[in-house]
């Protein structure tokens, strides 16, 4: 039975959310309804209606959660990069990705869930693009502060590779093989020394 991740007497709110993610990476969207969410949080009939009355409204409270969740995993302030070189960028960044490949697989799910269910309802898709986009600029900056000469498309491509890794662990063919600090490390390396140089990602 699906139970939320949120803290004794958190607001309910956030109750709700979370439970709404912890459905969505058990059941998947079908199983995720008010009632559904009512009873996994056990809180009283009608609280999740009367909280996101549309099923619209529950998505996008689903989405912001994940949003909130996820930026708490990826946390920019554990990020320092110091001026001319990536060290700490890759280390802080290997740090992110296990904690998540490790410790959230199942918001992984959820929000797999979440991104297809956009691609079918383009109120979510605008909702969903505008939640997700809180983390470009931050990872961009901390590309230009490491040396990056193309800070945007860096940026992206890192992204483009930590998806595919996350995709692949969570719920592709690797999911029984998560890669170690140490191997996540070493691809973050090859592909920082490839954006900002060989004095990017020296060895620990």
């Amino acid at each position: 039975m699906a139970t939320s991740t949120a803290p004794s007497g958190a607001p309910r709110a956030e109750l709700i959310a979370d439970t709404a993610l912890a459905l969505l990476a058990e059941r998947g969207m079908r199983g995720l309804t008010h009632r559904a969410v009512d009873e996994a949080a056990g809180l009283p009939q009608g609280s999740t209606s009367n909280h996101a009355r549309t099923r619209q409204a529950l998505l996008e409270a689903a989405v912001r959660r994940l949003a909130e969740r996820e930026a708490a995993v990826l946390t920019v302030t554990e990020m320092p990069v110091a001026p001319g070189g990536g060290g700490d960028l890759l280390d802080a960044l290997t740090l992110a990705l296990h904690r998540y490949l490790t410790d959230h697989s199942a918001l992984l799910v959820a929000r797999y869930e979440l991104a297809l269910e956009a691609t079918r309802r383009p109120e979510l898709r605008e909702f969903y693009d505008r939640a997700g986009s809180r983390f470009r600029g931050p990872l961009s900056a901390l590309m230009a502060d490491a040396g990056s000469p193309e800070p945007e498309r860096h940026a992206l491509s890192l992204v483009a590779w930590c998806e595919g890794l996350m995709f692949s662990c969570a719920v592709g063919s690797y999911h029984a093989a998560v890669p170690s600090r140490e191997e996540l490390r070493t691809g973050f390396g090859e592909l920082l020394r490839g954006m900002l140089g060989p004095q990017a990602a020296r060895p620990a």
